[in-house]
């Protein structure tokens, strides 16, 4: 009998190899051009957003802001690009890292429900940055740190709650809910008991804002990007295993409980940093790799798509949230995804709820 011929790629899989480095990349063609095209959307909506109008000044057209871009226009056209233009890269790059933390989460749960928004990390951000501006006083740089420490801390107690020993995926997920309700009424109790003033700086916050940023709030997504894209590299071959369970995951030789922690932190570092910077933006981290799931061929949850369709979807949501109240008022970006989430949440439980009937 003669043996088995080894199984074969589908057709649109190429692997490409770099032989110095010794490093091997298995590409999905079809995933590839979706990418791409997403990317390249999220470039026009990026331009587009950058000479949108504001309540203070008129727009400007396509193609003026390309030349503003490639420094052949000045004056009062270059100086609206300039003052957007930390907006809209906040945007791009914090819906990426929203979209790969919600990718880690919903990987490890085997759960479209299992993002930060839903179980409480971003909601425990929130919570540390109300403690940072409303108990300790410690302004806006202070609620940076605080909500970096209150989405680590929330993290690491749905954790040991949820999932540490190896307790189900479910139960996880329904930690991470109620830790989330009992913070959703902390920090209501801070916004009610604070000055009104305070109160209302903190609330606009918690909706998600991209307003008032310069280039150095990019920095820290930047950073995070540079730091943890090549650290989830290294890991996503271990994570891929658990989309069959921790058990099989354990049987191919993975350090599960390790494994976990590792992707915890930078599933957190992901969402943290854009939360830290912007405010608890919901629902990005959720409907982002769901999205870039159905509209890939690739099994499980493809991250670099899954960065793109965040990028497109945060900045798509921030240049609506600037202009369709123009020029009377701008709403806050978190109130558009809010929007567009629900939809999309109340579509995925009714798809549940249908596959669960016998």
């Amino acid at each position: 009998m003669s043996p088995a011929a080894p199984a074969a790629w589908p057709r649109r899989v190429r692997f490409l190899r770099i032989h110095r480095l010794g490093i091997g990349v298995r590409v999905d063609l079809v995933s590839a051009a979706i990418t791409a095209a997403l990317v390249l959307v999220t470039a026009v909506v990026g331009v587009r957003s950058l000479g949108a109008s504001t309540t203070d000044t008129p727009g400007l057209g396509f193609v003026e802001v390309l030349r503003v871009l490639a420094g052949q226009v000045g004056g009062s056209a270059a100086d609206h690009v300039a003052g957007w233009l930390p907006v809209v890269v906040t945007a791009i790059l914090g819906g990426a890292s929203l979209a790969l933390s919600g990718a880690i989460f919903q990987t490890l749960t085997r759960n479209p429900l299992g993002s930060p928004d839903i179980i409480g990390f971003t909601t425990g951000a929130n919570t540390g940055a109300l403690v940072a501006m409303l108990v300790l006083g410690l302004g806006s740089g202070g609620a940076t740190v605080g909500a970096l420490l209150g989405c680590l801390g929330t993290a690491l107690v749905v954790y040991f709650l949820g999932m540490r020993g190896g307790t189900g995926n479910y139960r996880f997920i329904i930690v991470g809910i109620g830790v989330s309700a009992m913070l959703l009424s902390f920090n209501g109790y801070l916004v009610a008991t604070a000055d009104a003033q305070n109160a209302g700086a903190a609330a606009a916050w918690g909706m998600g804002n991209l307003r008032d940023l310069s280039m150095a709030d990019t920095v820290p997504v930047f950073v995070t990007l540079a730091v943890l894209v090549p650290a989830l590299m290294v890991v996503a071959p271990r994570m891929r295993m658990f989309e069959l369970g921790t058990d099989s995951a354990a049987s191919k030789g993975v350090d599960t409980e390790r494994t976990q922690m590792m992707l915890l932190v930078i599933g957190v570092g992901f969402a943290a940093a854009t939360t830290a910077i912007a405010g608890p933006i919901a629902f990005v981290a959720l409907v982002a790799p769901q999205v870039a799931a159905r509209i890939t061929p690739s099994p499980g949850i493809p991250l670099v798509t899954s960065a793109a369709v965040g990028a497109t979807l945060l900045v798509s949501s921030e240049v609506v949230a600037r202009t369709i109240l123009a020029p009377q008022t701008q709403l806050p970006v978190g109130v558009v995804t809010t929007s567009l989430g629900g939809v999309y949440l109340l579509f995925l439980l009714l798809a549940q709820s249908r596959k669960a009937r016998p």
